[in-house]
């Protein structure tokens, strides 16, 4: 049986943090991941053709910059680190405009086959079928629907009619690990049962053509399209490859909430995108690390894999900073942000399938999967092969 608590208490530079714990009783026992999936849109766009299609929307649109905008513009996408993004539609049709009820019915139909497409790849690389899932939870941050998409995927994929449903909206960036977190929560109640977890992002349907505001230039240049899925089994279901869920920890900080977010206008989603957010990473994700280490009876010398969200270049440096890190250690999060983006509550499950994939990880191996979102908040989850 696992045990909840919820404490407030203060970090270790003064300033209140919530903090909700898992306590597991046997390391080796809980839930465990069994597979990840991943699906791409197919419209591959390199970083220089995104730039020229925003240059030519924004001058058609009047609101041609000055050589000054446009050169910081050219800056702050050749500094986000990112070589190309894959995007549902072609970039051309950036310049249509559509409204927000237009752009959220584009999401519903692509959010349904992207993530129909993950979910059978994770649930096949698992070696169960769709009968197998017992819960499903999804997360999305960039469209709704009700019914929500995965209301729509249990009719697509065939699952059972007496499969549970747990969609949640809101968490952004944080909510791929989150997800995975509350997923494990269930399973350690559920042991016999499985569970699958289902991330949509398509960001490039939020993009605001008319907004001169840099968090939205900075938006422009890096986040991306993307799903991932993963199935986890519960520790009584048949032993599988995979790491197991050990504990899990939701950190949040109170009075961030315009840190990072959207704010909701009569054309849809505006980024709320604050260049604090790497300050505020360096100066508190290294002690509360170490605190949910430590409650496990692990210091940071323990962790032989460090699963980051991919939130950008200084943000990943200010993880790498605030964790004292070796140089490589963050190699696969920089990779895939060179490569597809930031895609969002996707990101962080990207490189875990990363991860996996190449199969370095040795039993005993432990690993910490880290990532921050609107709130401001992060979520904590402990591996271990």
């Amino acid at each position: 049986m696992t045990l909840a608590r919820r404490t407030p208490r203060k970090s270790g530079h003064g300033i209140p943090v919530f903090e909700v714990a898992s306590l597991t009783p046997n390391q080796e026992g809980g839930p465990r991941i069994r597979s990840v999936g991943r699906a791409l849109p197919p419209h591959y766009t390199e970083q220089g053709a995104v730039l020229a299609t925003l240059k030519k929307i924004w001058a058609e649109d009047g609101l041609e910059r000055t050589s000054r905008d446009l050169s910081r513009l050219e800056t702050l996408h050749g500094a986000v680190g990112v070589a190309g993004r894959h995007f549902t539609f072609p970039i051309a049709t950036l310049e249509e405009k559509r409204s927000f009820a237009q752009r959220n019915e584009s999401w519903i139909d692509a959010a349904l086959d992207i993530g129909e497409r993950a979910a059978v790849d994770a649930i096949a690389d698992a070696g169960l079928v769709p009968e197998d899932v017992d819960h499903i939870f999804f997360v999305t941050v960039t469209g709704i629907a009700t019914p929500s998409i995965d209301a729509r995927l249990v009719n697509r994929l065939g699952l059972r009619t007496d499969v549970k449903r747990t969609p949640i909206f809101g968490l952004g960036c944080v909510a791929g690990a989150a997800g995975t977190a509350r997923a494990a929560d269930y399973l350690r109640a559920f042991p016999d049962q499985v569970a699958l977890l289902v991330s949509v992002e398509l960001c490039s349907l939020t993009f605001q053509r008319d907004d001169r505001s840099i968090a939205n230039a900075v938006a422009t240049g890096l986040f991306g399209d993307a799903s991932a899925a993963v199935v986890l089994s519960g520790a009584n279901r048949d032993h599988a490859p995979g790491p197991r869920v050990v504990a899990t920890r939701s950190m949040f900080y109170p009075q961030t909430e315009e840190i990072l977010g959207w704010k909701m206008g009569e054309d849809g989603f505006r980024i709320l995108l604050s260049g604090d957010i790497p300050r505020m990473a360096r100066e508190r994700i290294g002690p509360d690390v170490d605190k949910f280490l430590a409650d496990e009876g692990l210091g940071r010398s323990d962790i032989a894999h460090w699963i980051i969200h991919t939130g950008g270049p200084k943000v990943l440096d200010a993880f790498h900073d605030a964790l004292a890190l070796l140089p490589d250690a963050l190699a696969r999060s920089r990779r895939s942000l060179r490569q597809i983006g930031n895609v969002s509550s996707a990101s962080v499950l990207f490189v875990l399938a990363d991860l996996l994939a190449e199969r370095t990880a040795r039993p005993g191996d432990y690993g910490v999967m880290l990532a921050i979102g609107p709130g401001l908040c992060a979520e904590l989850v402990l591996l271990r092969w």
